[in-house]
């Protein structure tokens, strides 16, 4: 009986709590059944398909090395020189690793005088773009971090609201390589308050257009409602969560910047509304502060550039869910890379350096379906470590994404682990492989400098990391990642399609065990994202081995976490 009545009573707070939230929402001139929409906050409702690609960046996935795996927050200018260096006299640099990446910690807690990030002041004295330059002196190229948040990792200074000017500091110092995390991120509210009117004049002047609610053109659920405590007594409504949009026709004697004063009606709000001026195309962003609503109307002020004769003026907000408050803010930022770069070159009258842009929110929002629009490459999961499992479970997976990669546009599933924890050779081994079979940025995690040992360890581990094979099959530039064709037993068959028409496959055994497989070639052709159009008489490489021979089946025996790894060619072998 007491259970009931706990049960009953819980039910009771929950639906006060719920009709309080729902009335309340609705008398700030919000949808309430539009924001319930915002579950799973992993799906992305904003159509992107208008929105046109980063073009900045490498074309294929990189090939460099990554201070974090290894070094964490213990980083400094020697250690960051001396890796580059190691890069080079181990030939590793030879072999296309060229990105000497600097991921969290590089920075100081203060910004300087012009609110810039720059090193921190003990650990790199001499600043990031002296070693740019001395990184670039090497044959390579330098990368940096920051976070899609108030703070990094780290809790020290990120780029979220300073996106353009960091992105001017980073090309400024010639920075080829940014990774953008994910920590202390901000959520963009996809509440907006009622907008009683919009204000438009030319700098310097007062008023000169007013955009009130009966002109607009209203789509969706959006509309003009009554407010007693605003001075006009009316406002718009129901632009929150994507519930709809109002929109106005301008037109104008001239070019030129333009005052748009926002009138609108207070939310008592921790968070800040927000909304979207769509100009001609442009999107202006306005984040409303937070209010205690002593006073039941406010006004915020941006300026707006508009041309002479029709401009189109339309007020929404898109943010729906996690998903799309994410995009909006690494695409905020992929934008802001490509604008600075150019201008620097610009600037500079030099060549310009594209920043390759690396989305780092962990799979959380699923940026393989709208990466493409915000940055070069997307992580496809949580950070790995140097376990087997962890290696395992990305592959798993990161396997499956394969149709979202293309040039430009690369699957991540995190640096390499070779070299570092309790990996054996062989699990070593099978990590690289899996990680060229997936098209994966080869961006290696352990200390370079240890590579200089003449040691047996070290030999094994320059060996996997330097097979030319495998870095061809990774870098091959139809950039079309391997896809899971087959099993046999614990034994995935995994294969993709390389350019010339050649076909690479993988037998990797998951298993603690010795497995036999036997592999009928003719058995590729049943797979139309392959592309072969006969497999009889083909060349058969094994890339570990560099063993070649020519025959329609394979067969071999695989070790525990191990792999057989073959590049099928038509072109090299005829009938």
């Amino acid at each position: 009986m007491i259970f009931l009545i706990l049960v009953i009573t819980i039910i009771v707070i929950a639906l006060v709590l719920f009709v309080t939230w729902f009335l309340s929402t609705k008398a700030d001139g919000n949808c309430p059944l539009c924001a319930m929409k915002a579950f799973p906050p992993s799906k992305m409702t904003i159509d992107s398909s208008k929105d046109k690609d980063y073009v900045g960046g490498e074309k294929l996935p990189i090939m460099g090395w990554s201070s974090w795996n290894t070094f964490r927050n213990h980083i400094d200018e020697g250690l960051i020189l001396d890796t580059a260096k190691a890069m080079v006299d181990t030939g590793l640099a030879g072999a296309g690793y060229k990105y000497i990446n600097l991921d969290d910690c590089w920075h100081s807690s203060m910004r300087d005088e012009n609110g810039m990030l720059r090193g921190d002041m003990e650990s790199f004295p001499s600043g990031i773009r002296a070693l740019c330059n001395d990184v670039n002196t090497l044959g390579l190229k330098l990368g940096i971090y920051s976070s899609n948040g108030t703070l990094t990792c780290e809790d020290l200074p990120a780029s979220l609201g300073n996106e353009e000017l960091d992105a001017k500091t980073f090309a400024s110092w010639g920075i080829e390589f940014f990774k953008y995390d994910y920590c202390h991120n901000q959520k963009i509210s996809g509440k907006t308050p009622i907008i009683e009117y919009i204000s438009i004049s030319s700098k310097g002047e007062r008023e000169s257009l007013r955009l009130t609610p009966d002109k607009a053109k209203f789509t969706g659920r959006a509309k003009t409602v009554k407010v007693k405590d605003l001075p006009t007594g009316k406002g718009i409504a129901f632009l929150n969560h994507g519930a709809g949009k109002a929109s106005y026709v301008v037109n104008l004697a001239q070019d030129g910047e333009y005052v748009f004063t926002v009138h609108y009606k207070k939310m008592a709000s921790k968070k800040k509304p927000y909304m979207q001026l769509d100009v001609n195309g442009k999107i202006y962003e306005i984040f409303f502060p937070p209010s205690v609503a002593f006073t039941p109307d406010a006004r915020v002020q941006l300026t707006v550039k508009m041309n002479a004769g029709e401009n189109n003026i339309t007020l929404q907000n898109p943010v729906v869910t996690r998903a799309d408050s994410a995009y909006i803010q690494y695409r905020r930022m992929g934008k802001a890379l490509e604008n600075a770069t150019a201008s620097w070159a610009m600037f500079e009258n030099t060549e310009e350096k594209p920043i390759t842009y690396s989305i780092c929110e962990w799979g959380t929002n699923h940026p393989w379906k709208w990466g493409a629009k915000a940055g070069n490459m997307w992580r496809t999961t949580h950070d790995i470590m140097a376990k087997w499992w962890s290696i395992v479970h990305i592959y798993k997976r990161t396997l499956p994404l394969y149709e979202y990669a293309s040039p430009s546009h690369i699957n991540d599933p995190d640096m390499l682990e070779v070299g570092n924890g309790k990996l054996t050779p062989e699990e070593n081994k099978s990590h690289f492989t899996l990680w060229c079979m997936m098209a994966a940025p080869l961006v290696l995690g352990n200390d370079i400098r240890t590579l200089l040992n003449e040691d047996k360890k070290s030999q094994i581990i320059l060996s996997i990391l330097k097979n030319k094979e495998l870095i061809a099959i990774d870098q091959d530039p139809l950039v079309k990642p391997a896809k899971k064709i087959g099993r046999q037993g614990n034994v995935d068959i995994i294969a993709r399609p390389l350019s010339g028409g050649d076909v690479a496959i993988c037998f990797f055994n998951k298993s603690n065990k010795n497995k036999e497989i036997e592999y009928e070639l003719n058995d590729l052709k049943e797979d139309a994202y392959l592309n072969m159009s006969r497999t009889n008489s083909a060349e058969v490489h094994d890339l570990w081995t560099d063993e070649i021979f020519h025959r329609d089946t394979i067969k071999a025996s695989i070790k525990p976490h191990g792999v057989k790894v073959y590049r099928i060619s038509l072109n090299s072998y005829e009938i």
